[in-house]
């Protein structure tokens, strides 16, 4: 019969990577709060876990919360990490806002935003 401190050892020593078990934003382009001078060929998101490109996505939001592109985010070619969202050359100036949702591939999910801005 196994000791139920031995059990709760070993529950302690798992959990630390449960708790890393999602797909966490790692970098974004433009970055967090950005004022970019044009508008980004791309927008790019790594994140901490490989993911499920079906379930994972890029939206990038006008300042009136519209979207501003029609693309959809694809996987970087050899990188299950990293999304990347074609920007069209003539985006227009002012504030923009990229949404985001990850499925790791362990099933987690998980969400969030940053935004940048683009100079008149």
């Amino acid at each position: 019969m196994i000791k139920p401190t031995l059990i709760a050892a070993a529950v302690l020593a798992i959990a630390p990577q449960w708790a890393w078990a999602h797909a966490h934003l790692k970098s974004a382009t433009p970055a967090d709060k950005a004022v970019v001078a044009a508008a980004p060929a791309t927008v790019t998101a790594s994140f901490s876990e490989g993911l499920e490109p079906a379930f994972s996505s890029l939206t990038l939001l006008d300042a009136a919360g519209k979207p501003a592109v029609s693309a959809k985010a694809a996987p970087a070619p050899g990188d299950d990490k990293t999304l990347v969202l074609p920007v069209p050359k003539d985006l227009p100036a002012g504030a923009y806002t990229v949404k985001w949702q990850a499925l790791s591939k362990d099933g987690h999910k998980t969400d969030g935003a940053w935004t940048f801005t683009v100079k008149p």
